[in-house]
């Protein structure tokens, strides 16, 4: 996630373990998108920093910025998804994935309702006017090896209809993007953040 104010280049950056995960405590009960919308906005409160953020998320956590958007369109100047794929769909998952997508599983150190949540913000989009936006997606091309990779970069193009002015910059080099194309990454959060309007 990065944070900017005044329009003139970011003042900090701010990155966070979920809880659960790195450093952060053990999350409890099964946590919906509303449970992870507010971790968000009370370490934001807690760090005092104040709104509107542009928000960088890679994969759930691009469908967590997209989550917080929704909720408080004004705390939002601009958003960066990396790779953020479409709602899971459940019919088309193996039933084991599913499985350990499940909030009790011990390999779901978030207890997050992954379905739920994704099910419940694509549900919600929404234009949200002209905010900053893009939308990193990876094309696997002949490496597809599953019906959803093969349909990445159109499903991904979902989440376009947030912004008026969103676009999708297409890479090739697999699903790890902040990894992989950290210069993308980095130049398109620039992009957004030079494009947000601050109060």
């Amino acid at each position: 996630m990065g944070l900017s104010r005044g329009g003139v280049g970011p003042d900090r950056v701010c990155t966070y373990d979920r809880a659960g995960l790195g450093e952060s405590s053990r999350a409890r009960g099964c946590r919906d998108a509303a449970d992870l919308r507010n971790d968000l906005l009370d370490l934001l409160d807690a760090a005092k920093l104040e709104p509107p953020y542009v928000l960088v998320g890679a994969g759930g956590g691009g469908v967590l910025a997209v989550n917080v958007a929704l909720a408080h369109p004004d705390q939002v100047a601009g958003l960066v998804l990396a790779e953020t794929p479409r709602a899971i769909r459940p019919a088309e998952w193996p039933a084991e994935v599913l499985v350990e997508l499940a909030c009790s599983h011990p390999a779901n150190l978030e207890h997050r309702d992954y379905v739920g949540i994704e099910k419940q913000v694509w549900a919600k989009r929404r234009s949200l006017g002209d905010l900053p936006m893009t939308v990193i997606s990876n094309n696997y091309g002949t490496k597809a090896s599953n019906a959803e990779e093969r349909s990445n970069v159109r499903d991904q193009r979902g989440w376009l209809v947030l912004s008026q002015t969103s676009r999708q910059v297409i890479v090739t080099s697999g699903r790890n993007v902040p990894v992989r194309e950290t210069d993308v990454l980095a130049g398109e959060s620039l992009r957004v953040v030079a494009q947000a309007r601050f109060r």
